[in-house]
């Protein structure tokens, strides 16, 4: 086996171990520490990753998928429908407006209205990751920012769908594979858009259906089974199945991963069993993402940004200030309170570990232009690294000036208090 492997794991789980306690020493958080410790050992430091970060950063995405079933256990049928105008409404409006304004401020600096259209689709995307992390860490995902900012979150998952669909209709140029080193297109959405219009439609609603099915009706008799054996790699097998099953089923029909994961997560949320599910998923969940946030650290073209810092510098401005104008605006439509606004409109202000992925498609397809798709990149993951810095600076310098202060809601009882059943999987030998 190649010796690289090796080495590799091993820096990462050494950067992991030594950035979380690192971050939290000195009050910046354990997202930020990573970001950081990622920049340190990448390539334009020390250089430790050897050129493998891109890879890493694919493979850690997964943790990302991981979080999303958890988010899922956590919730339930009931709520979801609850949270309906959220997610489609303030959801929609954010992604409408956030592409439009993106898009006309793109329009400088793009070559035409098609290329800075999808720049606009692109960079209204937020990354999930780092606002539920970081959220997670400041204590405000029970707020009504965290709860609104989770609701724009999973309407932008379940939109990935028709944006990698709707990509393609803006090809304008000529697609040189042999310079860019990315084929012309994606073998998973060739396939899709192969079908008819309804054709599509009905495999997307089968493969729902079967997430669906199987997690309400087939999961829980066979997790049963499992707590019969008393064998606890039995759990950890069947949970990694599920999540790994779910991702593939998904991916198969141009799906996001994450979303899929998320229903399935959702139809397991009345299960006896979901408090054993979450616990074996978290250690796995906890260190992919560690790795995914050293990634996107390591990922930062440093070279890029010291050739061009101005255009990067007012790439990264014009981002984070056009979203967060859009989102605070949309806050005070939905009836956020000052602070509340402030926070949601900051936390989901940067671009999205999605702009790595569309980003390299649209280049294939022919949609962007290598160098417009670097300085994208580029200042995406600069956006990700500087978004828990700017909400340590509104929290602990903004709010207190504004004499506001965040706390979290009391924890609605259909939640974590509706099943008064818990059952365990196995029991620890004494």
């Amino acid at each position: 086996m190649d010796s690289s492997l090796y080495f590799n794991a091993f820096i990462y789980l050494a950067a992991a171990t030594l950035a979380a306690p690192l971050g939290r020493r000195l009050g910046i958080g354990a997202v930020l520490g990573y970001l950081i410790v990622g920049a340190i050992i990448g390539p334009a430091f020390l250089n430790l990753t050897r050129g493998h970060s891109e890879e890493v950063l694919h493979f850690a995405e997964f943790g990302v998928v991981l979080m999303l079933f958890v988010i899922g256990l956590e919730l339930d049928l009931g709520k979801l429908w609850r949270m309906r105008t959220s997610i489609f409404g303030l959801g929609g409006l954010q992604l409408t407006l956030s592409t439009a304004a993106l898009a006309l401020a793109a329009g400088f600096l793009a070559e035409d209205w098609r290329e800075a259209l999808a720049l606009g689709l692109i960079l209204a995307l937020s990354s999930t990751a780092i606002v539920m992390q970081t959220l997670k860490e400041r204590g405000l995902t029970e707020t009504s920012s965290g709860k609104q900012g989770f609701a724009v979150l999973l309407f932008q998952d379940i939109a990935v769908i028709p944006i990698l669909a709707f990509l393609p209709t803006l090809a304008h140029r000529t697609i040189e594979t042999s310079a860019t080193g990315h084929h012309s297109g994606n073998p998973v959405t060739e396939w899709m858009n192969s079908l008819p219009a309804l054709g599509e439609g009905f495999v997307i609603l089968t493969a729902i259906a079967i997430i669906i099915v199987i997690g309400k009706y087939a999961l829980t008799p066979w997790l049963r089974w499992v707590a019969s054996l008393k064998v606890p790699e039995a759990l950890n097998a069947t949970t990694l199945t599920l999540v790994v099953g779910t991702a593939l089923l998904m991916n198969s029909v141009g799906l996001s991963p994450a979303l899929g994961t998320f229903v399935a997560g959702v139809m397991l949320a009345s299960s006896p069993y979901r408090h054993e599910l979450e616990g074996n998923i978290e250690p796995f969940k906890s260190l992919l993402l560690a790795v995914f946030f050293l990634a996107v650290g390591a990922s930062i073209n440093f070279q890029l940004i010291a050739s061009q810092p101005l255009t990067i510098a007012a790439f990264v401005l014009v981002l984070i200030a056009v979203k967060g104008l859009v989102l605070f605006l949309l806050s005070r439509i939905f009836r956020l309170s000052l602070d509340q606004g402030l926070l949601f409109s900051v936390a989901l202000a940067q671009g999205g570990e999605f702009a790595f992925v569309l980003g390299g498609f649209a280049l294939g397809q022919g949609i962007l232009s290598p160098a417009i798709t670097a300085q994208m990149i580029a200042a995406v993951a600069l956006s990700m690294a500087l978004s828990p810095i700017l909400l340590i600076f509104l929290q602990k310098v903004i709010l207190p000036r504004l004499g506001t202060t965040e706390s979290e809601d009391p924890p609605e009882p259909d939640v974590e208090n509706d099943h008064s059943k818990v059952c365990l999987l196995y029991t620890s030998p004494s």
